[in-house]
């Protein structure tokens, strides 16, 4: 198992790539630690620690007593992988997850038959069916073991969802006093396009894809100053986890509402909140109409 150090600089890593190439610096520019922590939020330990990672895979030079220096241009950098290290712990729920959705795993079981059938520790076991609960995903049985929680893998449950976010996004995107963190969107923004440019989608971990998408909805929400509505998107999140994760073999559609996504954050960004509305109108509203379209279809 990788430590938390590793994966942490690996994740600043892909912030300052996405910086780097939202500023679009060309080759030989100075990274100072300094100015990334101040636009990251973050120290500038965490800082030198991803400048090193991207050292590592050639994108930075770390020249003694001068700092970090840029070695690569932004289109060269949007093709770089930055590795996603997994625990032991984030395979097995990720399998869990697919095997549920593709029918191999039953609504109920032990954790003797997961283990059994997984080959793995108790203490693996123990901590990811921890995460499937704190995450919504499932439940302790009354009796004995655990059971899938009958959240969003059901078409009505999705259509539901979807009814309930188009009453709440759109209009939390007209409070009076809406403040949305603009370093944040620019950060956002440029996940997004490493997105939409990406040359195979398949091969960005699910776990990025969905946390992209989960923080962008959850940002907005954020935004408007309401904890309620925070809350109630965060629920929605955790909620669609499961659904979403067997959903990114479409790198179509993936695509689409990444740049339905650009659209509100540009949006927002030039101060237009009643555009952004209905931009986020149109995008949920697009997901509901598919799900009563292959309702239609079944």
């Amino acid at each position: 198992m990788q430590p938390d150090s590793t994966a942490s600089s690996r994740r600043i890593a892909r912030q300052i790539l996405d910086l780097i190439s939202e500023a679009k610096f060309d080759p030989g520019h100075h990274l100072r630690e300094q100015h990334l922590a101040d636009a990251l939020g973050v120290s500038r330990t965490p800082v030198r620690a991803g400048l090193k990672e991207l050292t590592r895979m050639g994108a930075v030079e770390a020249r003694p007593n001068q700092g970090f220096f840029l070695l690569k241009r932004s289109n060269e950098l949007e093709l770089l992988e930055i590795e996603q290290s997994k625990s032991n712990d984030q395979k097995l729920y990720e399998q869990l997850v697919h095997d549920r959705i593709a029918g191999a795993l039953p609504e109920s079981f032990t954790q003797t038959e997961i283990s059994q059938r997984y080959d793995v520790d108790r203490g693996v076991l123990t901590r990811t069916l921890v995460k499937l609960s704190e995450d919504g995903l499932i439940a302790r049985n009354a009796g004995h073991g655990w059971r899938f929680l009958q959240t969003l893998n059901s078409d009505v449950a999705l259509r539901n969802s979807y009814g309930f976010r188009l009453m709440i996004e759109p209009t939390a995107l007209l409070t009076p006093g809406l403040h949305v963190d603009r370093q944040m969107l620019k950060r956002l923004r440029a996940r997004h396009l490493r997105l939409i440019t990406h040359p195979d989608i398949t091969q960005v971990p699910a776990k990025e894809i969905f946390e992209t998408d989960a923080e962008f909805h959850e940002l907005l929400a954020e935004a408007s100053g309401n904890l309620f509505v925070l809350q109630a998107i965060q629920q929605q999140n955790r909620l669609r986890r499961l659904l979403e994760f067997g959903s990114y073999h479409n790198k179509r559609r993936v695509k689409a509402w990444c740049e339905e996504h650009v659209a509100i954050i540009d949006a927002l960004r030039e101060n237009k909140p009643e555009l952004a509305a209905e931009l986020m109108r149109t995008h949920l509203q697009y997901a509901f109409d598919q799900v009563n379209v292959k309702n239609a279809h079944a």
